[in-house]
């Protein structure tokens, strides 16, 4: 795993959450307002980004049905089978994820076994273009500390599009931690408007299913009592929380 702990440049630092003595925010350059959520709107959009992210699994399995009841050959047999059971392991490890990053995750209060987070995120990560590793104790983590890695992973994935590698790593104990996700391929960057997103805010004080899941990683940010920063590191892209 690459080292994390490089100084990066002051006007590359861009930080969302409680006040932290050692990070300066970016300053703000856009006329963003403060996005009004409500927790009607919150559930409908986060409902809308799961459907949109299992849509094309579930799509592909009723294409695979499709060709098995038509008169093909055996080799086009083969191919539906073999279409339809990675569709249905895409859409269930998608599934798990959402589940656990978007989902009530038990009661409140409840805490997460680490190496849970890892095989979902492992198992989502399969069907994406990077590949990823993951390193971390094995340990009973509050809830809203494991959804905010979980949703930190998609933001460290959007960062390299055309595919790379993510390293995650978990370190400290399970009340202060610092999480470190450092995403690198190829053109990677950091995603636009992640730092209003991961504010509560946008250029229009609307929030949208592309846009919620940033939204909502700012809102387990706060809820956590953890600071996010999405940094550029020569070429890599470095999503770091902090208590």
């Amino acid at each position: 795993m690459r080292n994390s702990s490089l100084p990066l440049a002051q006007d590359q630092r861009t930080a969302y959450g409680p006040a932290d003595s050692n990070i300066t925010p970016a300053p703000v350059t856009s006329m963003a307002e403060t996005i009004e959520l409500s927790d009607l709107d919150l559930a409908a959009l986060l409902c809308s980004k799961v459907c949109h992210d299992i849509i094309s699994p579930v799509g592909a399995i009723t294409n695979g049905l499709e060709v098995l009841d038509e008169d093909g050959g055996e080799d086009m047999r083969v191919f539906a089978m073999e279409l339809i059971q990675k569709s249905a392991r895409q859409a269930s490890a998608k599934l798990k994820f959402a589940r656990l990053a978007f989902g009530a995750a038990g009661s409140a209060g409840a805490e997460v076994d680490l190496a849970d987070a890892e095989a979902v995120a492992m198992g989502y990560m399969e069907g994406e273009k990077a590949d990823m590793t993951w390193s971390a104790p094995r340990l009973l983590v509050p809830k809203n500390k494991v959804k905010l890695l979980l949703n930190l992973v998609l933001i460290a994935n959007a960062a390299i599009p055309r595919g790379g590698t993510i390293d995650v790593l978990y370190d400290g104990d399970a009340v202060t931690p610092t999480l470190t996700l450092r995403a690198v391929g190829p053109s990677a960057r950091i995603p636009t408007g992640v730092e209003d997103f991961l504010a509560g805010r946008s250029e229009d004080g609307v929030a949208d299913a592309h846009s919620i899941q940033q939204v909502y990683a700012g809102k387990l940010a706060r809820a956590a009592g953890m600071t996010v920063t999405v940094e550029k590191d020569g070429d890599d892209i470095v999503v770091t929380a902090r208590s």
